[in-house]
């Protein structure tokens, strides 16, 4: 098994949505916080969403609010990003990590998948 993988991306128009999946081993599924963030070309790696893998604490970071929501499978240890309402400035590499800490911060996880790529045109 892969360590971590994400899925779901790809080409969307102004207005379409898209869900994200990642899956993490069970090794890294047992670290404490999960993050969905996303990279831009030349622009640094930004958090989207938090979530405890205990369940319960959630946070979209407020930019998002309202277009992105989160789940979880627990029976799949999977997450998931939905998305909703995408715009162009929405396009960019979309990676789940994990590590120990609720940050928002990149050094703080120590897991990262490949990456799933989200382009939405005009």
């Amino acid at each position: 098994q892969m360590p971590l993988v994400e899925s779901g991306g790809g080409s969307v128009q102004t207005g379409g949505s898209l869900k994200l999946t990642c899956e993490p081993s069970r090794e890294i599924y047992n670290m404490n916080y999960m993050g969905w963030f996303r990279q831009s070309p030349g622009k640094a790696r930004e958090a989207v969403a938090i979530s405890s893998t205990l369940g319960g604490h959630k946070d979209i970071l407020s930019k998002w609010k309202g277009r992105f929501t989160m789940s979880e499978d627990v029976a799949k240890d999977t997450f998931y990003l939905h998305m909703t309402n995408l715009e162009p400035a929405d396009t960019a590499m979309y990676f789940c990590g994990f590590g120990g800490y609720f940050s928002i911060n990149v050094d703080d996880y120590a897991f990262w998948g490949q990456g799933t790529q989200v382009t939405v045109s005009s």
